[in-house]
């Protein structure tokens, strides 16, 4: 029977050594003819004072006949030379299979997001992960607000798993996303967004109202339709006729001052960096649309067109109502014409009417979202920025890093 071998290294990372422990492994193999290599991890912890800790493990099978102890000891005198803890053991066949079948298992990948990640935060996501059957295998860190998990296991219920995150999240002032890990996650190539409370922190129409001295019953209504309350239709029409009369010189003051949120600027650049289409589609007006598309370089802009008749505010709109099911039309024909599929799209709105394009997209974002919105959406971000969107595809800082650099 041949021994299977599960060796674990650990030691102060320097320049060189990965090198000179592949090399030992080279030779040990070179020296046992017939040594395979089963599997092979290897991370490295940065440190500021010692330049970082490396954690390796390789798993081997050892030819037939060749016992297990001559390894051993050959291994261990060189990994004393080089100041490296060193430890082993057998695996058994069963032990070894159960390996491989847990390679054809689902695999995910669990983005941890939060201003301060706090060791209590990683216990209650592992321990939700454990109790769904999952098994985290790697844990990297893509930012001091950024954790990503790889985890695999057999088919959860994601609903609930997703359900139970998001509680957590709620408690814990963080935020988790779980994506499956397949080919797109890191290949998407069309991000659509909702404008009002998404890339700006505003809703335009509540500023216009306030303008017109109808601010407060506006401002209800919108809430309503937000919380998926009310018919964005019917409730779209009754704000805008109360800004007829509004003075058409009103919207360049309003557009001027609209505070962009937080990381959209740094998004933007990012996503101009890896050539994603970008684009608006928003239940709001195409007047400020088109500002935010200079301000930020985005490709396309669909939303309503105000209708302003002799300098003012007719209290009307040109042409169809851009609402939530024109929204996730809109994002599938953008796609067409790229020629994307809509596994590599990404959608990212706040509101009830932003659900449908959020449902179409490969990747679907409910950003500081209504409660409702939240639950119904598969990903949702509330603690960090937009910018944190890029952590979901697998971006750290240091390569935001270089993006910024090559684009500068």
């Amino acid at each position: 029977m041949r021994e299977i071998l599960l060796i674990n290294v650990k030691g102060q990372d320097k320049p060189g050594l990965m090198s000179t422990i592949t090399t030992i492994m080279a030779s040990c193999a070179r020296l046992n003819r017939g040594l395979e290599m089963l599997d092979t991890r290897q991370s490295i912890i940065r440190d500021t004072l010692t330049g970082g800790t490396l954690s390796w493990q390789i798993i081997l099978r050892l030819p037939e006949g060749l016992e297990v102890s001559p390894v051993v000891t050959d291994l261990r005198f060189h990994f004393d030379e080089l100041e490296l803890q060193f430890n082993h053991q057998t695996l058994s066949d069963g032990d070894y299979e159960q390996w491989v079948s847990g390679q054809g298992n689902n695999r995910y990948i669990l983005t941890l997001l939060s201003r301060n990640i706090t060791a209590e935060q990683i216990a209650r996501v592992a321990n939700i992960t454990t109790e769904h059957g999952l098994n985290i295998d790697q844990i990297t860190r893509l930012s001091g607000r950024c954790l990503e998990f790889s985890v695999w296991g057999a088919s959860p219920d994601l609903d609930k798993l997703r359900a139970d995150f998001l509680h957590i999240s709620t408690d814990m002032d963080m935020d988790v996303a779980l994506q499956e890990d397949d080919i797109y996650r890191q290949n998407r190539r069309l991000a659509v967004f909702d404008m009002d409370s998404t890339l700006i922190e505003a809703e335009v129409i509540d500023r216009l109202a306030e303008a017109a001295g109808v601010g407060d019953r506006v401002a209800e209504i919108t809430e309503r339709a937000m919380q998926g309350e009310l018919d964005f239709n019917e409730s779209f029409r009754e704000r805008l006729a109360m800004l007829k009369g509004l003075d058409e010189s009103v919207l360049a003051g309003i557009a001027e001052k609209l505070p962009i949120t937080e990381g959209a600027e740094k998004l933007f650049q990012s996503l101009n960096a890896l050539n994603y289409k970008t684009a608006i589609l928003s239940g709001g007006f195409t007047y400020f649309a088109r500002f935010l598309q200079e301000r930020l370089g985005v490709d396309y802009i669909f939303a309503n067109e105000l209708e302003i008749v002799d300098g003012k505010v007719t209290g009307a709109v040109k042409g169809e109502i851009v609402n939530g099911e024109r929204k996730a039309t809109l994002l599938q024909q953008i796609a067409r014409r790229e020629g994307i599929s809509l596994e590599q799209t990404i959608a990212v709105g706040d509101g009830a009417n932003d659900l449908p394009m959020l449902g179409v997209a490969g990747l679907g974002v409910a950003f500081r979202a209504k409660p409702l919105v939240r639950q119904s959406a598969r990903q949702s971000i509330s603690v960090l920025g937009l910018d944190s969107i890029l952590y979901l595809l697998g971006f750290g800082d240091k390569d935001l890093q270089i993006l910024s650099q090559d684009n500068s």
